[in-house]
């Protein structure tokens, strides 16, 4: 008994000295900059940098034309597309995979409010977190604060728009056996599902690329609290 509440003192002096290099360490990052000033100045950029990412994959070949964020079928059926293009259906796989894309275009801007409401919402616990942590970090706030409402919004209007090919309901039949036997995951097992997921993944992508020009370039962006912010921070 006394080992087991030693070990838990000794637990909980380490979570407080953690904590509190953390707060130093934010602390000394901020300089003569105050709380206030730092998630003043990152949620413009993040704001910034959400609406560019809309405005560049929300339009025609935003995701069809960048190879970074194209969707492409997921690995045993992009082989499988290659085996059915010498068959003659070469124009039907390449009319999946463009209505795929064109879905992830259609879509990416209906997200814009949910972006932009989760960047006012941010807590001061989320500006550390950002600062403090690495490349990921602007991508796992966004992934965590809009995934599951921005994919119920994005599901729909990719059903739509990838049912007007024919060969999406075939996708799906295909697919679903591919992961009953184990060839795919059950997040590809779906065309509607794997293209949502997809469409957020390249999202988020290019809202962190966006992100990272701005605390490069903190001038070039023409904001004076982001400039300040990121400027001291440089």
């Amino acid at each position: 008994m006394q080992r087991r509440q030693f070990n838990q003192s000794v637990a909980s002096a380490t979570a407080l000295l953690i904590f509190a290099a953390q707060q130093q360490a934010w602390a000394l990052s901020l300089g003569d900059l105050t709380e206030g000033d730092a998630s003043s100045g990152l949620k413009a950029a993040l704001q910034q940098g959400a609406l560019a990412a809309v405005g560049l994959l929300g339009r025609p070949d935003g995701f069809l034309g960048n190879p970074k964020v194209k969707i492409p079928l997921p690995g045993y059926l992009e082989d499988a597309a290659k085996l059915l293009k010498f068959t003659g259906q070469g124009k039907r796989i390449d009319e999946l995979v463009t209505s795929m894309n064109r879905a992830a275009e259609t879509a990416v801007p209906m997200g814009r409010d949910l972006l932009v409401g989760a960047v006012k919402s941010m807590s001061v616990s989320d500006a550390k977190n950002i600062l403090s942590g690495g490349d990921n970090s602007v991508t796992t706030f966004f992934a965590e604060k809009t995934r599951s409402p921005l994919g119920e919004k994005f599901l729909p209007v990719v059903t739509k728009a990838t049912a007007k090919v024919g060969l999406a309901d075939k996708y799906n039949r295909v697919a679903g056996k591919a992961a009953n036997l184990g060839l795919i995951g059950k997040d590809e097992a779906n065309i509607q599902g794997y293209v949502t997921g997809k469409t957020l993944d390249g999202l988020y992508t290019i809202i962190g690329e966006e992100e990272r020009k701005i605390r490069q370039d903190p001038v070039g962006t023409g904001s004076a609290i982001i400039r300040k912010v990121f400027g001291a921070l440089k």
